[in-house]
Order: structure tokens, then C-alpha cells, then sequence
């Protein structure tokens, strides 16, 4: 079956099941350092390009933060970059996280292993980092750098831009755009782009987007980089 079309069956079940199928009751728990998330998505996409050959992934994170905002994790997925490519993305980072001002302005600063296993996955490994403002809750601008983008020896900057729209019962629309940037001689500079509904229940939520790539991205990655639908399905504390 298609993504798209799986995708769209597991919506239609999904968003058709009454609330209470997935209402648990609370117990009252202390307050952990420790956050983590398992997902399902039909397909893993990153800026725009799939990383799965456009079959699903199981995804998994786990994060501890200190009281003063700083945090370390870990967060892995499978891959699929063809014959000889490694088999599974392995990311272990470390940031820091604070409000500004009157809170209205956050900030993340972050720096991101991409490690990843299997096949030639020793040489694909390099570092990125990352920096987000977040205004209001809401607004989100993106910048991140690395002096070995996709293990090539060369840079590669991206910028991004994220708009979330909180909804009624617990729904919220999200959009996004972003330009990767890189050396001549790794790939062309591309858009990328993505618009999303998403619906919570508790520690469960559904998200159901569209994104894609623009000529320049096709250009890099084939049919990896066309539009596509994605579902993903989440549940973490």
C-alpha cells in the first residue's frame, strides 16, 4: 500500500473513534526530570526528504533536563538509504532551554550527533547545531549550522519557520517552511515545507501532514523529496 493511502486509512479510523476509546485515568505523579516519546509515522521526513524510502518508522526519545534548563537525550529511528546504507539514526544531544524577558520569548540552543548504524552508517556521522526562538508559545524561527553537512567535509546552514494555531478540544494546526543552504558542491539549496492537524488525548496525539520539496529538492532527492501525506502517531510524558 501506498504511504498516502495508509496514511489516509489509519485518519479516517483514527479521528473516528470517540474520545473515550483513549481516556486513562490519571494518577497524580511527581515531577520527573525525564521525558520521552514513542512514535509510528507512516514515513520519516526530514526537511522535506524521506528517510525511509518512503516506508514507515518506529521512533523512539528520551530526554532529562536539569531545574536551570540544561538537557541531555537520545532519540533513534530506523532508516532506509538504499543498498549498503545504514539501518537505523541514532541522535544524541545536548542543549539548553530558558524564557526571556516576560517569558514571551524562549530560547533553545542545542547540539545534535547524527549517528547512524549498520552498513556504511560509520561514515555518514556528523554534527549540527541548533538554535530556536520561539515567540509567544507559538512563533518558531529555526537556524542551524554544521561544518560537516551529511559527512561531507563541507557547511550546510538551514532556517526555518513555524507557525502553531491552538484549536478548540484540544486540536492545533502547525506550519512550517525552511531553507537548507549548502556548498556548490554538495547539493543544490532547496525549500522545504509542511502543513499539519493534530489532535491530543492525554499522553496520546495524532498529527496528520502534508510537506514536500521544492524543483530544487526533487533535484537532490528524487522522488524522495516529492509532496507526500504523513501520519504520525505519538504517546510520551
Amino acid at each position: 500500500m501506498k504511504p498516502y493511502k495508509l496514511a489516509a486509512s489509519l485518519a479516517v479510523v483514527l479521528f473516528s473513534v470517540p474520545f473515550a476509546v483513549f481516556a486513562q485515568e490519571e494518577a497524580e505523579e511527581a515531577s520527573s526530570p525525564f521525558s520521552w516519546s514513542v512514535d509510528l509515522t507512516s514515513d520519516y521526513v526530514f526537511r522535506g526528504a524521506s528517510q525511509t524510502d518512503e516506508s514507515p518508522a518506529l521512533q523512539a526519545g528520551l530526554t532529562w533536563t536539569a531545574d536551570s534548563g540544561f538537557y541531555v537525550g537520545v532519540w533513534g529511528s530506523n532508516v532506509d538509504f538504499g543498498s549498503g546504507g545504514p539501518d537505523a539514526e541514532l541522535d544524541t544531544f545536548i542543549g539548553y532551554n530558558t524564557d526571556l524577558g516576560d517569558e514571551f520569548v524562549n530560547l533553545d540552543i542545542m547540539l545534535n550527533r547524527y549517528n547512524y548504524l549498520g552498513g556504511n552508517g560509520s561514515d555518514l556521522a556528523y554534527n549540527e547545531l541548533y538554535t530556536t526562538w520561539t515567540f509567544g508559545g507559538s512563533v518558531g524561527l529555526i537556524a542551524t549550522y554544521t561544518n560537516d553537512v551529511w559527512a561531507s567535509s563541507e557547511d550546510g546552514w538551514y532556517f526555518g519557520l513555524t507557525k502553531n494555531f491552538a484549536l478548540p478540544a484540544d486540536y492545533a494546526i502547525d506550519v512550517n517552511v525552511g531553507k537548507s543552504i549548502f556548498d556548490s558542491s554538495v547539493a543544490r539549496d532547496y525549500f522545504d515545507w509542511g502543513v499539519s492537524v493534530s489532535k491530543a488525548w492525554g499522553n496520546f496525539s495524532a498529527k496528520l501532514g502534508y510537506v514536500g520539496t521544492d524543483s530544487d529538492g526533487t533535484a537532490n532527492f528524487g522522488e524522495l523529496g516529492d509532496d507526500r501525506v504523513v501520519l504520525t502517531l505519538s504517546y510520551g510524558m
